[in-house]
Formats: C-alpha cells, sequence, structure tokens
C-alpha cells in the first residue's frame, strides 16, 4: 500500500508559516523594526516602494551579529531570546519565535547585512526564495541592514491579493506609527518612495503623539498614571470629543507590546461609559506593564492577542485607571471662563440681557422648552416662515410638491420633549421620532443627489488645515475622486496634512470634520475603489446623521409642516439609515384598553 502522508520539505514549511507570519508588507515591517528594538537600537530608518511589495529595508544601530548568528537567524525556530520552557512563560522581548526572518526570506529576495559590535567587518548574506546564494564580508558602520525585494515574487496567488500601493502604504504607515508610539526615545525615519513622510526625534510621549496623531488632538489629551500592586498603567487619554466611530483610535500596549485584546478594549469602553456618546470611541495611548508570568503572549503567530492569568483583574485596573482621570473632567479645566468681568467702559450687564431678551423674542426661541411644545390653533393653517439656511429643518432649493401626503395630511397636536411629535390620523395616535424622520430624508436626498452626481459642495471662507493618520492619508489618495463626488474638496499639504477646502453644502453648519473622518473609517473596509458602491449608502447615512440636530429641538408649526412635506417628497421609509424607526402607530381601541373603555 503506497504511503499518503508526507513531510514537507523545509521550503514548503516555510512558506506556509510565511503565510501566517507574513500576511502583507507591513507584517515585514512590524517583525523587522521589532527585532531592531530587540537589538536595542534607538535609531532605525525604514525604507519602501509601491507600498513595501517592491522594497523594505530597515536599517538600525543595534548590537549586530556575527557571521555564524547571521546565518542561523534564516534557519526556521532560531532564536537568541528563549532556551527553554520557562522563557516561554517569562518572555520580555517582542520577538521570540525565530520564524520572521526565514518565512520572509523564503517568500522574497532577502538580504541581511550585519556587523557585530566589536567587530572589525560585518557579513551579508543574500537568499532567493528561501536558498541562501551568497555569503561574503561586507564593510559596514555596526548594525544590521535587512533588504527585502520583491515579496511574494514566487507566489503569485498571494500577490495576487495584495491592495493598492495606496493601501499597503497606509497599513505600512499604521504599523510604524504604533511601534513608534510605543518607543518615543527611538529616532524613528520612514522613506517612501524617495521621500521622507516624516523624521521622529527622541522626546516624551506626548510630543510623539503630537507628531504621529495630529497636533489638535494632542492638546486634548491627557496624562493618566496608575498603579494597583504590581500592575502599572499609564499613557494618554483624549476627551470626549475626541471620538471616532471604531475603535481605530485605540493604542494599547502589554509591556511595550502593541495588542488588541477584548478584555482591554472592553475596560476602556466601561471606564468611558458615562462620558461618551454610545457608538463613539476615543482615542487612547495606554501602556498596561505587568509581570510577564501573568499574560500569555504566545497566543497568534501575530501576536496581536494576548491570554491574562487574572483577566478580572487585569479589567478592574484599566476601569478604575480611566475613571480617576474622567472623573475630575480635565477638559473642562481647558475651557475659557463663559463670561469675563465687565470693564468700566464697556455696556451694563442689565443693557446685556436685554438686548439678549429682545434677540430671543426676535427669533422664536423659547428659554426654556416645556415638556409639551404645542403650536397655537392660528398658526397651523396660517402662520407661515420664510425658511432659514441655519435653521436645521429648512427647506431644500428645490420646491417641494404642494399635493398633500400622508404625512402633510397629518393633524399635528405638538410636541413631546422637544423631540417627538404627535399627530393625529383619523382615530390613530402618531408618534414621530423627529431626528429620525430628519435623517431618513436627508439620505434619501443625498442618494438622489449623489446617482445625479449633483451633491452641493459650499466652499470653506477659512479652510481646514487636517493633521490624519498614514492610514487615512492613504484612503484620502485612494478615493480623493469618489469624495469629492460627494462634496468634500481636500488638498494635500506635505506629509499628513491635508487642507479641506469644500464640504457638502448640508455639512456647512454641523459637524463636517467628524463626518470626514468617520467617512474615512468606512472606507477603510472598502479595499480598494471598485468597492465604493458598497460603502456609499453607509457613507450618505454618516453624512446625513452629522447634517441633521440631535438630542431635543423645539420645533414650529411651520417648521414641522416643512418636514412633513420634505417627508412625502422622497421614498421616505419608517426607519432611520441606522435602522432606528421613525414612525410608532397607536389605535384607538388600543388607547381604551389601556383606560379599560374595552
Amino acid at each position: 500500500m503506497a504511503i499518503k502522508i508526507k513531510i514537507l520539505s523545509e521550503q514548503l514549511s516555510n512558506k506556509i508559516a510565511a503565510g501566517e507570519v507574513v500576511e502583507r508588507p507591513a507584517s515585514v515591517v512590524k517583525e523587522l523594526i521589532e527585532n531592531s528594538l530587540d537589538a536595542e537600537a534607538n535609531d532605525i530608518i525604514v525604507e519602501t516602494e509601491i507600498g513595501g511589495k517592491r522594497l523594505i529595508k530597515v536599517s538600525d544601530n543595534g548590537f549586530g551579529m556575527s557571521k555564524e548568528d547571521a546565518l542561523l537567524a534564516l534557519e526556521r525556530h532560531a532564536t537568541s531570546k528563549i532556551a527553554d520552557d520557562n522563557d516561554l512563560f517569562n518572555i520580555s522581548t517582542l520577538g521570540f519565535r525565530g520564524e520572521a526572518l526565514p518565512s520572509t526570506a523564503s517568500v522574497s529576495r532577502f538580504t541581511i547585512a550585519s556587523r557585530e559590535r566589536g567587530s572589525i567587518e560585518g557579513t551579508e548574506i543574500y537568499a532567493e526564495g528561501g536558498k541562501i546564494r551568497d555569503v561574503k564580508a561586507f564593510g559596514m558602520a555596526e548594525g544590521s541592514i535587512i533588504t527585502v525585494r520583491n515579496l511574494f515574487f514566487n507566489t503569485p496567488a498571494r500577490l495576487k491579493f495584495m491592495k493598492s500601493n495606496e493601501t499597503e502604504s497606509g497599513h505600512i504607515g499604521d504599523v510604524l506609527t504604533r511601534l513608534a508610539l510605543s518607543r518615543p526615545d527611538i529616532r524613528f525615519t520612514w522613506i517612501n518612495d524617495g521621500k521622507t513622510v516624516f523624521k521622529l526625534l527622541p522626546g516624551d510621549m506626548l510630543n510623539r503623539a503630537s507628531n504621529l496623531l495630529g497636533v489638535k488632538n494632542a492638546g486634548k489629551l491627557f496624562n493618566i498614571e496608575f498603579k494597583d500592586g504590581d500592575i502599572e498603567i499609564y499613557g494618554l487619554l483624549s476627551a470626549p470629543e475626541i471620538s471616532r466611530s471604531t475603535s481605530g483610535g485605540f493604542y494599547t500596549y502589554i509591556n511595550g507590546r502593541f495588542i488588541r485584546d477584548k478584555i482591554v478594549q472592553h475596560a476602556l469602553m466601561q471606564g468611558y461609559k458615562n462620558v461618551m456618546e454610545k457608538g463613539r470611541y476615543p482615542v487612547v495611548l495606554l501602556f498596561i506593564n505587568l509581570p510577564s508570568s501573568e499574560v500569555d503572549v504566545n497566543v497568534h503567530p501575530t501576536k496581536h492577542e494576548v491570554r491574562f492569568r487574572e483577566q478580572g483583574r487585569v479589567h478592574a485596573a484599566i476601569q478604575n485607571a480611566i475613571e480617576s482621570v474622567l472623573r475630575k473632567s480635565p477638559w473642562l479645566s481647558e475651557k475659557e471662563p463663559l463670561f469675563t468681568p465687565l470693564k468700566p467702559s464697556e455696556p451694563s450687564i442689565s443693557k446685556i440681557e436685554s438686548v439678549k431678551d429682545a434677540l430671543l423674542k426676535y427669533s422664536g426661541v423659547p428659554k426654556k422648552p416645556s415638556m409639551f411644545n404645542f403650536p397655537q390653533p392660528s398658526q397651523l393653517p396660517v402662520r407661515e416662515e420664510k425658511p432659514v439656511p441655519s435653521e436645521p429643518f429648512s427647506l431644500p432649493k428645490n420646491e417641494i410638491k404642494e399635493e398633500a401626503g400622508y404625512f402633510s395630511s397629518l393633524q399635528i397636536i405638538g410636541q413631546f420633549r422637544s423631540a417627538y411629535i404627535i399627530c393625529q390620523d383619523n382615530d390613530d395616535l402618531i408618534l414621530i421620532d423627529q431626528h429620525a424622520a430628519h435623517e431618513r430624508v436627508v439620505f434619501q436626498e443625498l442618494k438622489s443627489s449623489f446617482s445625479k452626481n449633483s451633491i452641493e459642495k459650499q466652499g470653506l471662507l477659512f479652510p481646514e488645515t487636517l493633521e490624519l493618520s498614514h492610514g487615512e492619508v492613504a484612503l484620502l489618495k485612494e478615493f480623493s475622486e469618489e469624495l469629492d463626488n460627494i462634496g468634500f474638496e481636500l488638498e494635500d499639504f506635505g506629509g499628513n496634512t491635508w487642507i479641506l477646502k469644500a464640504v457638502p453644502r448640508i455639512l456647512s453648519n454641523g459637524e463636517y470634520l467628524k463626518a470626514l473622518k468617520d467617512i474615512l473609517e468606512e472606507l477603510g473596509g472598502a479595499g480598494s475603489s471598485g468597492l465604493f458602491k458598497e460603502k456609499v449608502d453607509d457613507i450618505l447615512a454618516t453624512v446625513a446623521c452629522h447634517s441633521v440636530v440631535r438630542g431635543s429641538h423645539p420645533l414650529s408649526a411651520s417648521e414641522i409642516k416643512h418636514l412633513f412635506a420634505r417627508m412625502d417628497s422622497t421614498d421616505f421609509a419608517s426607519g432611520c439609515p441606522h435602522g432606528r424607526p421613525v414612525i410608532s402607530k397607536i389605535t384607538l381601541r388600543e388607547i381604551e384598553k389601556m383606560f379599560k373603555r374595552v
């Protein structure tokens, strides 16, 4: 009988291992830099070309390797960082498996040059597809230079699944950002396609965060220092207004290693529970140090997942650390006082108050909206106010159909809590969530305009300067045409700085910066321009959500009628773009049952 089970060759084993360790060019960059950090380097230079697919070169001034060590480093499971079983549960280095170099060498044209400290010369080894082709003496400074060319040249199926150059460069930028944030004491330089993207000098954590997360964000980051026994937590937390629609702003580290752990993320959100809007995520730079014996990092080949020995204790420590800072509301102390003492030459307080009262009467905004807002009977058929662009429920430029539809035919009773419109439809009581209804209307109108390439832009009088992450910059470059079609006009200002010159008209008085950030995070999952159409509805829903007024908002009778007219003039649905119901009906019989009349 023929033997069916075979032992795989070393070359094939390395290619299989590369499928786990080397997911994309960014994975190679991560592994090589972690090796440089383990080698005690304090100056690391990264060079990439066409998203790392043509070239990845990492140079450092670490302690280097001898010729014998360099040759052994290309053997699978060869490492200087662990020696026995006990070491596996007390890992203090970033790398330890001994898989990164042989796995990378098996799917690239790989060169390693290294000179050990105190040695008079270095060694250069060239390997192609996992086979060593040349070994020679090499003159160089102390440290290591690893060059990876033509990644996946011998595995075309893997190469086919690579994303665009901009996307892959964005992933490399994200990896470099995580590593640079973890070690602000080290000089990092990144050169992409011949241009220096950043050159980070050694400094403190806040300066490093300022350079990589944007100057505006750094001004809203607050220090955290907390200790619970042998668990030490420190870092930076953002104010609630600095938020994102995904957890992409979480930079969490266990003993200096970047991780994405559900326990840690849950503890973070629990800490922000009472100050962060639901569905929003903060920007957090959090370092958690604990004995290496209390955490297992040998869970996944990418080493992004960990397992805690006492996860409940770690969770409680993180949550308490977050709450200890947020409890003080440090962002409030940064604000200027609402009122400053008046100088003798300035008008008196009473005069200012009288002018203020006159303006309030003129604008028709109630000082303290009551639980019920009832329109006057005479206002319903007669009063007509001209729409003002700043009002949330103003009419669009195009005229609304005059024939009364379902919503326009409803008899308006009033508002409840300035958030829900109460109407009557024959024997039925109708409740309408005005925010969800307005959001649905705007979404439908945007969808119609987008299909006709006619979303109106509004130029900004003072263009906004945006400091973006490398991943966001990559997305802007890849989806620039699509973003322009939505109404966002952006211009590259160099590095990670962009200028926002125009926004969708419907967002001109709203949160267009937050909307743009959320849209970029939506696009992060699109992958390519060809898949943009699949994300259009989500993106337009994001724009619609940021353009409407949230929470309680008193409406006049004419504003309610304008809203109903727009609801009738669009392909209205019973839910908002995010799935929340817009309208609820209570029949007369149901009401009579409540009061035991039937």
